[in-house]
């Protein structure tokens, strides 16, 4: 059949499968959204801006394991969702943009809404491409989807000019998956360095597993329990990786890094056999490489991406390969080995009777207090309240820390947050994109008064399309991440992290059509969670008004060593 460009063009999302695209209208998408209009195979959702659009395809991607979509005009459009195209990429998260750019005779012309997106995005992608024929679009689409999806997934943007959109030429089905002869990314792992690993972990003392997204990302969380099970030994899932290894298992020592349990960052300074399993050694985690390599341990190192090995601290044992296929193999050569040859079981048990010293200092406890609200006493009762089974959404700051701290995720896919970037902004049209892909769960939306502000005008997606996550903001009238390495490395010089003239959030949100809530004593958090959670069909907006001086504890200061944390204000 003859199809014209923006025809063919959801014709291919449609064969992907795809349900659901994010965007905003503009002159250059024109024929796509006349196109549109005309099929039932899809919804778009109309944003209030493009940033809130490629997050919200970003956190569909993360909640459901599907690929995103988004769909954004030439020139400004495409700036507007540079932001979000780069979270996604920082976390590797699989997502395709569709971009309309100006017609090709007017490329390089600085013609009306035009810009470079090729060039602009081109490190903020896995990959990109301009269409410059109507007979390559269909193969590229595919080739989209393809790319954004296998090996490390990540994002694809696709730059369309307008007048490809509008011509004709002839249409088949696809047979298969695209071949791309200089992309073949590996995913069995090979089985001699398994081999090694495997002999590795079962002469280890002090063994200790340290999951990162990557576990998540290849839905390999029940092969990663079935390791650590089979191991009895500790493990860690960075922020990227909560819910990976449930919390709530004995095993578990919470999250390492820069604000992670003393717990978590001892075992991993002390083991002496570590197996990173998708997780990449970045700074957050471990801190000063140079302080992280003066123990010596031997480390096994599993990852998609060949790069990510040894990147930022030598490796013993790499192995290339999809996590969860390079798993499968492993346990099945681990429970393969004779039971003799398994772990010296004496020196299993003085490792965790070490950990449980670690263990007992107790370094989440907090001071709660009856005057006034806790932000970490909030999320506690969040986790009560929903029984654990929430997604949760967050935006960036102290809120975030505190979110991964005191909500415990016992499932994967259900932390929702910019770990890479650290981009603020990002927590409502999370929600949203996490309500869309999961439309009868619990959605909670963790966020700061300085964040909310960001995407704000998301309220109102949220009204036209009947969406009703809670959102709960911890508002203590400061940016609270500055605000504290403001008074830790800056002698409390306070410069430009007050919030001042911030809105009345309750009149502002009932103003978009939905319910707000205002709560400034300790005593009513757990009543106005309760009642806001029993509006299955309103958004609710929780204004909590927290305690002004609260701090994240633990916190390993930039430059520092994993061992260096400092456990509270009575340690500066």
């Amino acid at each position: 059949m003859e199809l014209n460009g923006a025809d063919i063009i959801v014709r291919c999302l449609a064969e992907e499968g795809v349900e659901h695209v994010f965007g905003y209208p503009g002159g250059s998408v024109l024929y796509i959204y006349d196109a549109i209009y005309k099929q039932d195979k899809f919804k778009h959702i109309l944003v209030r801006h493009e940033q809130a659009a490629v997050h919200a395809a970003d956190a569909y991607a993360r909640s459901s394991d599907k690929v995103g979509v988004c769909l954004v005009t030439s020139g400004p459009g495409v700036t507007n969702a540079v932001t979000g195209i780069a979270t996604a990429y920082m976390d590797s998260i699989p997502m395709v943009i569709i971009s309309g750019q100006v017609p090709t005779h007017a490329i390089g012309e600085d013609a009306f809404q035009e810009c470079d997106t090729v060039g602009i995005t081109r490190p903020c992608v896995k990959h990109n491409f301009l269409v410059r024929d109507i007979k390559d679009l269909a193969d590229t689409m595919r080739k989209a989807f393809y790319i954004a999806r296998s090996g490390r997934p990540g994002p694809v943007l696709v730059d369309i000019p307008k007048d490809i959109t509008v011509a004709h030429c002839k249409y088949s089905l696809p047979k298969g998956e695209p071949v791309l002869r200089s992309y073949t990314p590996v995913v069995k792992g090979h089985q001699g360095q398994i081999k090694k690993a495997v002999q590795m972990l079962l002469q280890a003392e002090r063994p200790m597993v340290y999951s990162g997204g990557g576990a998540i990302l290849s839905d390999a969380s029940a092969e990663l329990t079935r390791l650590v099970k089979l191991m009895g030994a500790p493990c860690t899932n960075t922020l990227m990786g909560l819910g990976a290894y449930p919390f709530s298992d004995s095993q578990y020592v919470g999250m390492p890094g820069m604000h992670g349990t003393y717990e978590a960052n001892m075992a991993m300074q002390h083991c002496d056999v570590l197996i990173a399993v998708g997780a990449r050694f970045d700074d957050r985690v471990i801190g000063n490489p140079k302080h992280f390599a003066q123990n010596p341990r031997k480390i096994i190192h599993i990852d998609i991406d060949p790069s990510s090995i040894s990147k930022r601290v030598k490796v013993d044992v790499p192995i290339v390969g999809n996590v969860k296929d390079v798993l499968v193999d492993l346990i099945a050569q681990y429970e393969a080995a004779a039971l003799e040859a398994r772990q010296n079981k004496d020196a299993l048990a003085k490792w965790w009777q070490q950990i449980e010293v670690w263990r007992a200092k107790q370094c989440l406890k907090f001071e709660n207090s009856t005057e006034v609200i806790k932000p970490q006493y909030v999320v506690q009762k969040l986790w009560e309240v929903t029984g654990g089974d929430a997604f949760v959404t967050s935006d960036v700051g102290q809120h975030q820390m505190w979110a991964a701290q005191y909500y415990g995720f016992n499932k994967p896919r259900r932390w929702i947050n910019s770990g890479g970037l650290g981009t603020m902004g990002v927590g409502l049209p999370y929600a949203m994109g996490v309500q869309m892909a999961n439309p009868d769960a619990t959605v909670a939306c963790i966020t700061g008064e300085g964040s909310i502000q960001m995407n704000i005008q998301e309220l109102s997606t949220c009204r036209q399309y009947h969406l009703t996550p809670k959102v709960l903001c911890l508002n203590n009238r400061y940016l609270g991440m500055v605000r504290q390495w403001q008074q830790i490395d800056y002698s409390s010089r306070y410069s430009e992290s007050y919030m001042d003239a911030l809105p009345d959030f309750v009149k502002l949100v009932e103003a978009y059509g939905h319910v707000g809530m205002r709560i400034d004593k300790p005593a009513d958090v757990e009543g106005a969670l309760r009642e806001a959670f029993k509006l299955k069909d309103r958004m609710v907006f929780m204004d909590f008004i927290t305690d002004q001086s609260e701090n994240v504890w633990p916190m390993v200061k930039a430059g520092r060593g994993l061992t260096e944390m400092l456990l509270g204000s009575e340690d500066l």
